[in-house]
């Protein structure tokens, strides 16, 4: 029988038993990285890309105070919203023909004073101190403490100029005092907005009013 030619190269091949030993006789993938540094090199492009990305986030962050105004600036276009609306509300409640320039200059106006009130009171990542010269664990609860003070006082005034005032007076007073009303709730913890409710339910009650809402 004739051989092939494969058959006459393997017939060279010298047979000889595996390696037991457990040590490569040659140089492995990772001994061939090692000594060409691929994993330096690897480890520095990575770190260059992580450089890369940290760079574009920081170009896209808006600076603590834009971010702080941009902030001030929803919170005061929600509330001159929610002062629109009691507006139209308070004056459809006394059938007043409604003239809808005055409503919206009305709502621009509440939205200038909210937008300083919010930047001042609203907390803010960027601006820890309410007050200077205050230690850091009393900002919280004073804050806490005026947006406390404010809801009592706005409900219990809606509630006695509803009962008491004429209705130019309700009119004129109730969406900007309801306007405050909600945002002080809002912004208190549960417990003091649940306490402030409490006592207005029971200034209403103690003081003889009966439901008549101005909108």
């Amino acid at each position: 029988m004739v051989q092939t030619r494969k058959e006459r190269k393997a017939a060279n091949i010298k047979l000889a038993q595996p390696d037991r030993s457990g040590v490569p006789s040659e140089d492995t993938l990772l001994k061939l990285a090692q000594d060409r540094d691929l994993f330096d090199q690897a480890e520095k492009r990575e770190g260059e890309i992580k450089e890369e990305d940290e760079a574009d986030d920081d170009d896209t962050l808006m600076s603590p105070t834009a971010d702080r105004i941009m902030d001030a600036i929803l919170w005061s276009a929600s509330l001159s919203m929610l002062h629109f609306t009691l507006d139209v509300l308070v004056q459809n409640q006394y059938a007043i023909s409604i003239i809808w320039p005055q409503v919206i200059i009305r709502a621009m106006q509440a939205f200038a004073v909210f937008l300083l009130l919010v930047y001042v009171l609203h907390p803010h990542a960027s601006v820890r101190k309410l007050l200077p010269g205050l230690p850091d664990r009393y900002q919280t609860p004073l804050r806490q403490a005026i947006f406390f003070i404010a809801s009592i006082c706005s409900s219990c005034y809606l509630v006695h100029i509803s009962n008491r005032y004429g209705y130019l007076a309700v009119m004129k007073q109730s969406p900007p005092v309801g306007c405050i009303w909600v945002w002080s709730v809002i912004e208190l913890n549960l417990a003091p907005a649940v306490l402030s409710l409490a006592i207005t339910g029971g200034f209403f009650h103690q003081g003889g009013y009966t439901i008549k809402a101005p909108y």
